[in-house]
Order: C-alpha cells, then sequence, then structure tokens
C-alpha cells in the first residue's frame, strides 16, 4: 500500500510528542516504581496526581500519575510551535469534521483536543508552565538516568488509515515501516517524527486504538544495563518484559518494563537523526527476523497483544490479519 513520502507540508507545525497522563490504581505504588526504579523527577503532587518529568526536561511534567479506578491513558499531547498554529490546526481539523474542542490542564492553559479518524483521543499544546532542568544535578540521579520522553507507540486497527492522516494531514515524516510480504504489501506498522530523530508517533497494527508503550531517551547503554540489575534486585524482576536488545528498526537499544498497573515503558537510547530533507523512508518486511531484534530475538505474545485503553474508547479487530514471528 502507498505510503506517504515526502510528508504534506502543512500550514502549522507539529514540534514533538510532548506529555502523557496515566491511570494509575496505586498512587504510592507508581511513585516508587516511576521515582525510585526508573529515576523520573518528581515535580509536584496535587490533587490526586503525580507529576514527573525526565532529567533534562524544563516542562512542569511530560509524565502525569493520576489515582484512577482502572489502568487507562487519561491523555496524550504532541506540543505545537505557538497559538497561530495551534489556531491553523483548529481550523483544519475543522475542515476535515473531525472533534476539536479546546480546554487546559493543571500546567497546561490551553490545548485542542481530538479524536483521529480511527478514535485516538489525542491533544496539542503550545506551551506548559517551567521548572529548573536537573540535568547537571548528578547527585541526585536514579535508576536508568532517563532524560526525555522520547515517543509514544499506539496500536491501531488500520495502519493504512492511521498513517494517511498523521502523515498527510498532520504532517508527520515516515522514517521506517513494515509491510506484509504478500504479493501486494500491506502497511503493518509505521515511525514517524516531528523532532528529527527516528520517531513522536509509531503505529502498530492490532487491536486499538489502545496505547502500546511510551518510551523514555537514556544516555547511555550501560544506563539500561543498569536497570535491568535494580529491577532484578529490587523486586521488579517480573516486571521486566522484554530486553534488553537492540531493534533493527530504528538501531535502538531498549528495555521494555511494566508499570505496576501494567502500563508498557520503553529506555530507549541510540537510535539516530532523520533531519535531512532527502531522508528515505527504511522498509522492513514483516517476517525479517532482524525486523524486531537486530539479533534476531523474536518478541513475545504479550508484546502483540496487551496494551492500555484510552479512557471512554472503543476498539476493533486490526482489518489486516497478519502474523509477525513470535518468541515460543
Amino acid at each position: 500500500m502507498p505510503i506517504c513520502y515526502p510528508a504534506n507540508k502543512t500550514a502549522f507545525n507539529i514540534v514533538r510528542c510532548g506529555y502523557i497522563e496515566l491511570g494509575v490504581r496505586d498512587l504510592q505504588k507508581s511513585r516508587n516504581f516511576y521515582i525510585d526504579i526508573l529515576g523520573l523527577i518528581e515535580t509536584q503532587e496535587k490533587d490526586g496526581s503525580i507529576y514527573l518529568r525526565g532529567l533534562e526536561e524544563r516542562c512542569h511534567h511530560s509524565v502525569v500519575l493520576t489515582k484512577s479506578e482502572s489502568s487507562c491513558v487519561l491523555r496524550m499531547g504532541f506540543q505545537v510551535e505557538n497559538e497561530h498554529h495551534l489556531s491553523l490546526l483548529h481550523a483544519d481539523l475543522q475542515q476535515t469534521n473531525l472533534y476539536s474542542n479546546f480546554t487546559s490542564a493543571y500546567g497546561v492553559e490551553r490545548i485542542l483536543q481530538t479524536v483521529d479518524p480511527l478514535g485516538m483521543p489525542i491533544e496539542f499544546y503550545t506551551s506548559m508552565s517551567q521548572v529548573s532542568r536537573s540535568l547537571q544535578k548528578y547527585g541526585s540521579y536514579k535508576g536508568c538516568r532517563p532524560m526525555r520522553l522520547d515517543h509514544f507507540n499506539c496500536f491501531t486497527p488500520d495502519v493504512q488509515k492511521s498513517h494517511d492522516f498523521y502523515s498527510g494531514q498532520l504532517g508527520f515524516h515516515l522514517t521506517e515501516y513494515t509491510e506484509t510480504d504478500s504479493e501486494n504489501p500491506e502497511l503493518w506498522a509505521v515511525w514517524m517524527q516531528r523532532k528529527g530523530n527516528v520517531h513522536d508517533l509509531a503505529l502498530t497494527n492490532g487491536v486499538g486504538p489502545r496505547l502500546h508503550h511510551l518510551a523514555f531517551w537514556c544516555p547511555a547503554v550501560t544506563d539500561i544495563i543498569h536497570l535491568c540489575d535494580v529491577m532484578s534486585t529490587t523486586g521488579y524482576l517480573k516486571n521486566m518484559e522484554r530486553g534488553p536488545g537492540r531493534h533493527g528498526i530504528s538501531n535502538a537499544f531498549f528495555l521494555y518494563v511494566r508499570d505496576p498497573d501494567g502500563h508498557r515503558i520503553e529506555l530507549y537510547s541510540s537510535d539516530y537523526l532523520t533531519v535531512d530533507p532527502d531522508f528515505v523512508p527504511i522498509r522492513w518486511g514483516l517476517h525479517d527476523a532482524q525486523r524486531q531484534t537486530l539479533w534476531g530475538h523474536a518478541a513475545p505474545k504479550s508484546w502483540f497483544e496487551e496494551g492500555s485503553h484510552f479512557i471512554n474508547t472503543t476498539t476493533s479487530e486490526p482489518q489486516l490479519q497478519a502474523q509477525p514471528i513470535v518468541a515460543n
């Protein structure tokens, strides 16, 4: 099926992925995991929510943990260049008859909410309250030293339709993609960026829309290996789902873990820049053993089946029935 290359040029500029709010059932257990084990910084606790950020982040938060009766995703947002661009984006969504509404949240004065054509709720904003960076407060480093929120990966029941919206209408640049190995190949997954690395958003074939994972960028491979040692000796061995390893896609060194509510988190390093205007998207076949892991190790079954539900969002089965390589 066709890919959008180069991406559609838009009047508005979406800058990067910005924040995510997760519903968690036990706030204290989540605090211990995200701060003491992973190493995120707590900015503030307020009204049943804990606001977190990475070590180099100067915005008030990139992750919010909110006390909830169920494990879910409450919001997921992308930053836009300025208020004028946010208004242009709003007008563009209205022209295609997509739901749009302005609201606000703690630390973010103006948020544009919408729902993509597959029913996934997303938000856009321009600015957030500022705090001091912790980048050079080396004495307070913990866990894997997560620097910043890097990307979201989401299940979608129709990768082609999702790709057409994010790349064709919102201007996300395709960097890598997976196709089926059939005579008439179909898109199985796409990786798309706005900030100039491999991705701000990936979309994978599956029951959706659901969040597959959120990812934090770490400065070194050794930080991720250190986290393995920390988790395996502090009661979190079973929370390590996949890795460490190196992806074929993105070249990233990775570890996937599950938080106390089952939300999947990737700790991520060693990807590459994609800012060149003549960058050509990289194609992978669905059954290429080096696609998932450069070393040839397949992902577990849970990787393709389990994800976090967006609150008040109905899911549907994927239109494409294609089986990837799954670990025994």
